[in-house]
């Protein structure tokens, strides 16, 4: 008793009136605020239905429904209150009661009536908004504007002789007038996009409606000028997208590893991580080859110096020198002033990654190797060595050693990368791994598309263990991309319909094997030659596509447009 005598005190000393009914909605209790501002005793009322004390009160429907309500215009007798209407549970959830608490705002909306009608109130309104930076606009009932700041005018371009009495559409560029639409809905409007003024100014606009006691009077816009943000967002996105090349991404965390081929690779990778050594990583293509390189560099001591990337088959053969090893000024026409620093500058103090290293031009393995075997080059043009200090990971798809033997690649550059070779195996090899890697490519992708796909139907998850996956994680992450694209919105659960054709896509062309003389090399390359042009054809000289039928990048396409001398027109 003494504990409900206390809380009875607390809740008579406050400002606001409280009321507490029942699961029946009858009042259990009144504060002496309450019972001030209804001009009523609690022996009036307790034990009452609460509608037969208040006949226009919703405690009973808070009761009903278990929802609160916030911040609700009352009226009783006159009275003007704001009540918050808040429903009371038990532990297993279920409403015992509600509670109100309101506050009489009577003489606050009568104040705001007389400062309305009251014009030496006007100027100094008008003051107090010119001090903001953020555009406003008042309209009328009817929608005309009736007053704008100077922030109005730097942000618009419009002076207020050019909208003051005018229509509020008058100055928008692209999109609606919220003012208007306010009228109509007599709701308030955050976060509205639109263009403004004759410069077309990108802005955000919160739009409230002005109530003077139920009477609407009109509405009140700020306006955010955001085109300055934009601008700074794309210049930092741009910023990221040029960090992100000389950075990785990645972690052994990123890797999933359940299969024992997989988890063999993995410590073999996080061990040779805390160490300086060469790595060759070897695996087929879409086995995440640079998913490891990413992996071992945030691993290794060099995590906070450059990571930077190079696909020597996607950098035309001609260029890859220079790319690779830099220039000087003038060392050929096109050359910048002041030369340019080559890629393995940039790496200093990081880490190289040299992709498909097996593509890398046969006169550029030996500067490559003397680079290895000396840590010093010379650039393009310059006769001055550069000594840098870089960690190499190379990655291959090709048999290293097939090409050793037939002449394609340096013995001795071979044994300089192969230091440390780790062998990732292919999907076909670690299928237990497919149900861990769809749930890590479903979050992603739930990222990168704004969806939010919960997971996998068994019989859809059945078809992807069958499937023997010859492009790999690649693959793999391309069908589940393909399958949450055809979803509808509502969906959550990838299902076998959703799935492409595995295994079923090919390339349809009709090609004749070309009669020539020649070694197998100069057969294979005309064969190529022809694969392509076909293809080009049949696409309509579509690169992108021709790139996707024949299951190549399409950098790595352009290198063999180039290679192959195939232009447009090419018979």
């Amino acid at each position: 008793m003494k504990k409900e005598k206390f809380f009875e005190n607390i809740l008579n000393s406050i400002f606001e009136g409280v009321i507490i009914v029942d699961s029946q909605a009858r009042i259990t209790f009144m504060n002496r605020q309450a019972s001030v501002i209804l001009r009523l005793s609690p022996d009036e009322v307790l034990g009452k239905h609460v509608t037969e004390v208040i006949p226009n009160t919703r405690l009973h429907i808070v009761v009903s429904t278990g929802r609160p309500e916030f911040d609700r215009m009352q009226d009783i007798n006159g009275t003007v209150i704001v009540t918050t209407r808040i429903p009371l549970k038990d532990d297993r959830g279920r409403t015992t009661g509600a509670v109100a608490v309101f506050r009489d705002v009577t003489s606050v909306l009568k104040m705001a009536e007389e400062v309305t009608n009251l014009r030496e109130m006007e100027a100094m309104l008008s003051a107090i908004i010119d001090s903001t930076n953020d555009a406003i606009s008042v309209a009328d009932a009817d929608g005309k504007i009736v007053l704008v700041n100077k922030a109005y005018t730097r942000i618009t371009g419009l002076a207020p002789k050019d909208v003051i009495g005018k229509p509020a559409t008058v100055d928008i560029a692209e999109g609606e007038s919220m003012h208007i639409k306010v009228a109509k809905v007599r709701k308030p409007i955050y976060g509205a996009r639109m263009k403004v003024g004759p410069m077309k100014r990108e802005v955000i606009v919160n739009v409230t409606p002005l109530f003077v006691g139920s009477e609407f009077r009109g509405s009140v816009a700020v306006i955010h000028d955001v085109s300055e943000i934009i601008k700074l967002t794309r210049e930092l996105e741009e910023a990221k997208r040029i960090i992100r090349q000389m950075s990785a991404r990645y972690t052994f965390d990123d890797i999933i590893a359940v299969s024992e081929g997989m988890r063999v690779a993995l410590e073999q990778a996080k061990k040779v991580a805390l160490t300086p050594a060469t790595v060759l990583l070897r695996g087929e293509s879409g086995t995440g080859k640079e998913l490891f390189a990413h992996a071992i560099h945030n691993a290794s001591p060099r995590k906070s110096k450059p990571f930077v990337s190079v696909n020597c088959a996607a950098i035309p053969e001609t260029i890859l020198e220079s790319e690779l090893f830099g220039y000087e000024e003038g060392a050929f026409t096109g050359a910048k002033r002041g030369g340019k620093k080559g890629l393995i500058e940039e790496a200093r103090g990081g880490t190289l990654f040299l992709d498909e290293i097996g593509k890398m031009p046969k006169n550029l393995q030996s500067k490559m190797l003397r680079f290895l075997e000396t840590k010093e080059f010379t650039r393009v043009g310059g006769s001055e060595p550069i000594r840098v200090d870089v960690r190499i990971i190379a990655a291959t798809n090709v048999d290293l050693e097939e090409m050793v033997s037939e002449g394609e690649f340096l013995p001795d550059l071979y044994y300089r990368l192969n230091v440390f070779p780790i062998f990732i195996p292919p999907l076909r090899k670690r299928k237990v791994d497919i149900p861990h890697l769809v749930n890590h490519i479903i979050r992603k992708l739930n990222q990168e598309y704004g969806r939010n796909v919960e997971g996998i139907d068994d019989k859809a998850l059945k078809t992807l263990m069958e499937y023997d996956w010859p492009g790999n994680v690649r693959e793999l992450e391309n069908v589940l991309g393909r399958a949450m694209i055809s979803m509808d919105p509502d969906e959550r659960t990838i299902l076998k319909k959703h799935l492409p054709p595995l295994g079923t896509e090919r390339v349809d062309v009709e090609i004749e094997v070309p009669r020539i003389k020649g070694t197998l090399k100069e057969m294979v390359e005309e064969f190529e030659r022809k694969v392509i042009i076909d293809t080009l054809k049949r696409n309509n000289w579509n690169k992108t596509k021709t790139a996707r039928d024949l299951g190549l990048s399409i950098r790595n396409l352009y290198y063999k447009l180039e290679r192959l001398g195939i232009k447009e027109g090419t018979r």
